[in-house]
């Protein structure tokens, strides 16, 4: 297939890129441009409810989770931001309908908030037409789950579960999402805890997005993708996005904080 040149940057400021995100169906974010000349999106309901971004140190992945979360939000849609570094997503806390959790407890707590929500529209038996979408953004969740799984055992009964909690309602969420209208975008490593030994991981994560990876890495998370492409130097925003058994190497949309906010507070300012 012809390779198409891409600029080394995909701003949310060029030209009639905003207008076609804004023209996307609900429930689809674009993540890119693909090297073919094509729209690469994701759709939480035609495929697997989440996405996993998988990327080494500045593949881009903080800025993945906040163009499509903010997509999402645009749409309609309720944010859950996790973020272990407390700075990568200060965006989140400008919105309000967007809840950010920076520090261990907040994130614990707000993951046991997050089971009982799901079990609360799980009781809904299916009418969630007046129920908002929600995202959980969890950005470093390899470090992320640790701190919870040493978090849980500082004050964990004897009698009380092994397992920390917080992480008990993130992979349930994971399993249950789709039937709550709940949806995770999960930045992980391909060994990170919550996905060990979980021979369906590529039906939770119908677009998997790789940047930076390791032959490990593809050979863990892309298999039926075939071969991992040749080790390159891929300009910044740079990704392969695999879907259904394809391959798109993209370039991702940027939305910095500032994209995000203006857009989301103030839709109908096109010059900020």
């Amino acid at each position: 297939m012809k390779k198409t040149a891409l600029p080394t940057m995909l701003s949310f400021a060029a030209p009639g890129l905003r207008e076609q995100i804004e023209a996307l169906p609900e429930g689809t974010a674009l993540i890119g441009l693909s090297t073919s000349g094509r729209a690469i999106a994701v759709d939480l309901d035609a495929e697997a409810p989440h996405v996993l971004v998988c990327t080494a140190s500045g593949g881009g992945s903080t800025t993945m989770l906040r163009s499509l979360t903010a997509q999402f939000l645009h749409q309609g849609a309720h944010a859950l931001v996790l973020d272990p570094k407390r700075i990568s997503h200060l965006w989140a806390k400008a919105l309000p309908t967007v809840t950010h959790r920076g520090t261990i407890a907040g994130i614990h707590d707000a993951l046991i908030h997050l089971a009982a929500e799901l079990e609360r529209r799980l009781g809904l038996d299916g009418d969630l037409d007046d129920v908002p979408r929600l995202i959980v953004a969890i950005d470093a969740a390899n470090t992320t789950l640790r701190q919870l799984a040493r978090y849980w055992e500082t004050f964990r009964h004897k009698d009380d579960p092994k397992t920390s909690p917080a992480i008990a309602a993130l992979v349930e969420a994971l399993w249950a999402g789709r039937a709550a209208r709940v949806h995770v975008i999960f930045d992980a490593r391909p060994h990170t805890a919550a996905l060990a030994g979980m021979s369906a991981t590529h039906e939770l994560f119908a677009t998997v997005i790789l940047a930076r990876f390791t032959a490990d890495t593809w050979r863990r998370l892309a298999p039926m993708a075939g071969p991992a492409p040749k080790k390159q130097s891929p300009p910044p925003g740079r990704c392969h996005v695999v879907q259904q058994g394809s391959v798109h190497e993209t370039q991702a949309v940027l939305m910095t904080d500032a994209d995000v906010v203006n857009w989301l507070t103030d839709p109908d300012n096109h010059e900020s």
